[in-house]
């Protein structure tokens, strides 16, 4: 196991101060902000907070080199994500470590989360050359009618502790390929990431001898978010995190007329019918609610089963929780690692008191461990508990049961978020009835499948509370883009639309 700072220096990463970066150290910084582990809360770090100069510099650097990269034709700019693409996959080991050393995720999904990054550079190289737009047939004789699509300029990236990297390179890479330039404000808690990531780019474009303000980071507090929400400058800003966060991006950017992409709560819900493959499902639970400890914003939260099954799956549900093993992620075989600090413990503790004065019953777990690990908790509920119905952020499961399908799904739609959901189930009817525009409301929706583990192919979001942003696959490109519709008169003479007539 290599320590942070060893893997920081195998990147060409020795001094971590200040949290701005355009490619060099820009003098000064802020307060100090120390990162820690949450596998044993040792000091890995400590970066310079970026303050408000260091802000203005980093747009400026932004602004200038957009100036040069929206002249890079697509295809050109596209090789550039591919070289980064395989700069990450030589690092691969290496920054998946550091994803688990200071986000606390098992190893397995540290290299799974430097995998997506991987996958997206991949999807975004062949987007290079498919950025396209459509010919429509024009009303008026000798006039031809297209749209085109262009890019946007600054795109602000505001990430989450969760997912330090992925979210980052999911929106980081369509952006460049469109022709934008990003600025990245992560997650307070996972600063090191996010300036590993920023060296790997910018040691990319820099041997292509383009400018380092293509890729720009802020390591700062939540007051340079809020700057960035409101800078007119910056025309699109993505944003993961709490809804509550999200609410106030999305109206600040809003009352600017600027763009925003949101990625926010999840509140899902597995549905398991009597027709379902009970140990297909247990599986899917299991990743769904414990990876991560329960930390994604597609953790599966709820667990719908039918009548006849309820008893079963409840049993199995039991011995999988009890046995599940909780510990060090960087050690084999561990399945639960800790949570991201103490105050994301206290909050699931709460919860889970919360759950018993409503009238639940805790089946199992939800006791606090030593520092930052807590044993999953399995929580036999109702619908009409309020609790219910808020994303608890951390490894706690609910457990209902439903009669009809139509029961279920009235249950599974009736909470605000609408991230991801899913149905185990064998039968074609109920399969497609979830999957219809009477079944699920969310942005997300799967058969057979659990909640978690989205491919990069898809578009990425939700709908209600989760903010109805689309990220990564699909076409959710056009987000980062501007359309443009162009007409050209080829004749000699100029006939209006709607056949109107205007004679001088």
């Amino acid at each position: 196991m290599s320590t942070a700072r060893e893997i920081l220096s195998s990147l060409g990463i020795e001094d971590h101060n200040p949290g701005a970066w355009t490619g060099r150290a820009l003098d000064g910084g802020g307060a100090r902000l120390e990162s820690r582990s949450p596998r044993d809360g040792a000091l890995l770090a400590e970066v310079s907070m970026a303050e408000e100069a260091h802000y203005e510099a980093v747009i400026e650097a932004a602004q200038a080199a957009f100036a040069e990269w929206r002249m890079v034709p697509a295809p050109q700019r596209g090789e550039i994500v591919r070289q980064f693409g395989d700069a990450l996959r030589a690092n691969k080991d290496a920054l998946g470590e550091l994803v688990t050393l200071e986000m606390g995720k098992i190893r397995a999904e540290g290299l799974g989360e430097v995998q997506e990054m991987i996958d997206i550079c991949d999807f975004a190289v062949g987007l290079s050359r498919q950025l396209y737009g459509l010919t429509m047939h024009s009303e008026r004789p000798r006039h031809r009618m297209y749209e085109q699509w262009h890019p946007l300029g600054i795109v602000g990236i505001i990430s989450a502790f969760n997912f330090p990297v992925a979210v980052w390179a999911w929106n980081a890479a369509l952006a460049w390929v469109c022709g934008n330039v990003c600025i990245w404000k992560p997650s307070e808690k996972t600063p090191l990431t996010a300036i590993a990531c920023q060296k790997i780019a910018h040691d990319v474009f820099a041997a292509n001898g383009y400018d380092a303000g293509i890729s720009g980071l802020l390591v700062a507090d939540a007051a340079i978010g809020a700057r960035m929400a409101e800078d007119r400058r910056v025309p699109l800003v993505s944003a993961t995190g709490s809804t509550r966060m999200g609410r106030s991006v999305g109206e600040t950017v809003g009352a600017r007329l600027g763009k925003s992409i949101l990625e926010l709560g999840g509140n899902n819900a597995l549905v398991v019918s009597d027709k379902a493959d009970l140990d297909l499902a247990l599986r899917a639970i299991a990743f769904g609610a414990l990876g991560t400890a329960g930390q994604r914003c597609t953790t599966t939260r709820r667990v719908l089963a039918h009548d006849s099954v309820y008893d079963e799956l409840k049993s199995k549900l039991q011995r999988v929780w009890e046995s599940a093993s909780i510990g060090d992620p960087l050690e084999e075989g561990t399945l639960v690692g800790p949570l991201i600090d103490e105050d994301a413990v206290d909050n699931v503790v709460r919860a889970v008191a919360t759950v018993k004065e409503q009238g639940g019953t805790i089946l199992c777990g939800g006791e606090r461990l030593e520092g930052c690990f807590m044993k999953p908790a399995l929580a036999e509920v109702t619908a009409d508990m309020p609790i219910v119905k808020d994303e608890t952020f951390g490894p706690l499961l609910y457990l209902m049961r439903y009669t009809t399908l139509d029961e279920a799904i009235a249950i599974h739609n009736d909470v605000p978020q609408g991230l991801s959901s899913a149905i185990f189930t064998r039968d074609m009817m109920e399969a497609e009835t979830f999957l219809s525009h009477c079944g699920s409301d969310c942005g997300i929706a799967n058969v057979n499948i659990g909640t978690s583990g989205a491919e990069i192919g898809g578009a990425f979001g939700g709908e209600k509370d989760t903010g109805g942003g689309r990220e990564s696959g699909s076409d959710a490109w056009r987000a980062y883009m501007r359309r443009q519709t162009n007409t050209i008169n080829w004749s000699t003479d100029l006939p209006l639309a709607q056949g109107i007539s205007f004679d001088l």
